[in-house]
């Protein structure tokens, strides 16, 4: 089950077609979909939780907290809509697009992709890319 939350003024449009795709993409890694929330904040929200539970001073465009157990997929995904905003003017790309990689990148960890070194980061980006695309077929 997958759950959206607004703690700004951003609002998914289509949120049953988002959870489509992202039911499928766990499925395309032979996991379980369990419960997923999806938290849309804006800088200063991410940030305190940054600083509180990472104890990282710095601004991100997504923080996961994964509750996965074996093939079940589960957890909590903050995403600061300014820094995907500011991310997709600096990678010129559209909105939506930079959406739909960092909200498909917190499912990605879920299924037990990793981007700490340059090897997993470029796997982790080439499954980002493979994930899109998925976006596009009918269902």
């Amino acid at each position: 089950m997958i759950t959206y939350n607004y703690e700004s003024d951003f609002q998914l449009e289509n949120e049953e077609i988002f959870s489509t795709w992202i039911e499928h993409v766990v499925l395309s890694e032979d996991k379980i979909l369990g419960e997923v929330n999806y938290i849309f904040c804006d800088d200063e929200y991410l940030y305190k939780i940054n600083v509180e539970y990472l104890d990282h001073d710095t601004l991100t465009d997504i923080i996961s907290f994964d509750y996965s157990e074996g093939n079940l997929v589960q957890g909590d995904i903050f995403i600061s809509i300014e820094r995907v905003v500011d991310n997709a003017s600096d990678f010129d790309v559209p909105f939506v697009e930079e959406l739909k990689r960092v909200m498909i990148h917190g499912i990605l960890h879920y299924c037990g992709y990793k981007d700490k070194s340059d090897s997993d980061e470029k796997l982790m980006r080439s499954k980002e890319d493979e994930k899109i695309k998925m976006f596009h077929v009918k269902h």
